[in-house]
């Protein structure tokens, strides 16, 4: 798959699945754009995407916050005069209960995170992306079909979201064009637990790979590979439709 003068816009960008597709999406001839608060990590990531030829573009970003998220689109078509991409994957994750005293101030995080600020950037980014016939890939997860436990309650319901939000935009932008599709990773060895606070990393990704129909962690680079098909002219024919990877974690 080529994406020789192809612009592509991804979040999250400075570790995990982001930093995995950016890498990818450079080694296939993209221009990217690297979106993502932690500067020290989103320059090691830049330096390995430098290495591919295009220079990246790094966008030190909170994508929570309005003018963040416009900057991001300016600066892009500034650069790069086009946007052909968008991969909208910065997401945390917590552990929280419908009985714990701070759940709204969870819930309101998780929401702007994971769902208010991906329906920001892809509504300006929606009139770049019908110039060139471009798509957009969001980053669900297996939580949105299943609340993986009780202490799941606020990321499962942003990932609900996330996948009836794909749903929604696919069928508003087909008229011109732009495709958009959802990537539902299972049990991904990423930092995102860390992030969370979670104190038993090693033993959850330990249980997430037990349960799973094929007994293994989902890689950061496969979930990639998977968003570079979606991003594809491969997928011309695909919207709308949230894609699953997970081992198997559903079926058990």
């Amino acid at each position: 798959m080529s994406f020789t003068g192809k612009v592509a816009i991804v979040t999250g960008a400075a570790s995990g699945i982001g930093a995995a597709t950016v890498k990818a999406l450079a080694k296939e001839g993209a221009k990217v754009v690297l979106v993502d608060k932690n500067e020290e990590k989103l320059k090691e990531v830049a330096k390995q995407c430098e290495k591919h030829g295009n220079k990246p573009l790094m966008i030190i970003a909170n994508i929570t916050k309005d003018e963040d998220v416009k900057t991001t689109v300016k600066e892009t078509i500034h650069q790069f005069n086009q946007l052909d991409i968008l991969v909208n994957n910065a997401g945390i994750g917590n552990r929280i209960s419908i009985l714990d005293e701070n759940l709204m101030e969870s819930y309101d995080l998780t929401m702007d995170t994971n769902l208010r600020s991906m329906v920001h950037l892809t509504h300006l980014a929606a009139p770049y992306l019908i110039m060139t016939k471009g798509n957009v890939v969001n980053i669900s997860s297996i939580n949105a079909f299943s609340c993986g436990h009780r202490k799941r309650l606020c990321y499962a319901i942003s990932k609900a979201g996330v996948s009836h939000f794909t749903r929604c935009v696919a069928l508003d932008l087909a008229q011109h064009g732009v495709r958009v599709n959802a990537v539902n990773p299972g049990g991904t060895k990423t930092n995102i637990l860390q992030n969370a606070g979670t104190p038993n990393s090693d033993e959850i990704y330990e249980y997430w790979k037990e349960h799973s129909a094929l007994k293994r962690m989902v890689e950061a680079e496969e979930v990639a590979d998977l968003i570079l098909f979606l991003a594809s002219d491969k997928a011309r024919s695909i919207t709308g439709s949230a894609y699953v990877i997970d081992n198997g974690a559903l079926l058990m």
